[in-house]
């Protein structure tokens, strides 16, 4: 009960974090880091979100993983009310529904990923091929942004963020069990940042519900396919997981359709309307 609660609680900041995020980078021509990093509700927000991060991992340690992990799905659910308050609007019915099926279906997919208590080890040639895949793909997401329309490119930018965050997560987990070389603490930040910026321009769109929604779902499935590619983990069999998959496919596009476009003027340029800035 005590985990449950605390990656509960840990999962409300996340969600804070993100919205806050969101609120400072949504209507910016060019949400780059530097001009984001002088805006103290950005920073605040990045505070809240390392805090949830901090008291998942506390959780961890306190409760099993099919306890902590459904826990941290639900910061989809807090994120869309706080994000719509933040905007001066209440969360649209078919919004939080569509947030609903999502979150049912990656709490599905996250339990159902067989666990593996064999080490972990990934030689440099595993690690050029992660960060090599993991680029060319966020780039190919990227590309396809460009001549998407507003919700799409929400969707392909969140997602090309979260295959950096799969990433990153999992040669933190090589170097978390220490069978590393010192050139891979170097590597570390690389898909971190970028993954970071892609986030920012995502949420520079506007479409906070679907752009965070991609986020969660890209971030963990991406962990697990690489952990299945290179770390030899294994991988979840059977009808459920396509079950699973599809509700979160449905619940996204769903999500795509109602969610709203929410953007503050530009305050470099706020004589531009939403379809100028991108």
């Amino acid at each position: 009960m005590l985990a449950a609660v605390i990656a509960l609680v840990g999962s409300l900041f996340f969600a804070l974090g993100a919205a806050l995020q969101q609120f400072e980078a949504s209507g910016t021509a060019r949400p780059g880091l530097l001009a984001l990093l002088r805006r103290p509700r950005w920073l605040l927000g990045g505070a809240s979100i390392l805090a949830g991060g901090g008291l998942h991992i506390v959780a961890l340690g306190l409760g099993p993983l099919t306890i902590v992990q459904p826990m941290g799905v639900a910061s989809l659910l807090f994120a869309l009310p706080i994000a719509a308050t933040l905007h001066g609007r209440r969360p649209a019915r078919a919004e939080l529904a569509a947030a609903g099926v999502v979150a049912a279906g990656l709490i599905g997919l996250v339990l159902l990923v067989p666990e593996h208590d064999g080490p972990t080890h990934l030689d440099p040639a595993g690690v050029v091929t992660l960060l090599g895949v993991s680029g060319a793909a966020a780039a190919l997401l990227w590309a396809g942004s460009l001549a998407a329309s507003a919700a799409g490119r929400a969707t392909l930018l969140a997602t090309s963020s979260g295959v950096l965050y799969g990433a990153t997560a999992t040669l933190m987990r090589v170097l978390v069990d220490g069978a590393w070389n010192w050139w891979y603490l170097l590597a570390l930040p690389v898909p971190a940042l970028l993954a970071l910026v892609m986030l920012q321009r995502a949420y520079a769109v506007g479409h906070f519900g679907v752009s965070f929604a991609a986020l969660q779902i890209a971030d963990p499935l991406t962990a697990v396919a690489f952990g299945a590619l290179l770390l030899g983990e294994p991988l979840p069999t059977g009808v459920l997981p396509v079950v699973a998959a599809a509700l979160t496919a449905a619940g996204t596009v769903a999500l795509a359709r109602s969610s709203p476009l929410e953007t503050r003027p530009d305050p470099i340029r706020p004589d531009l309307t939403p379809s100028d800035r991108f």
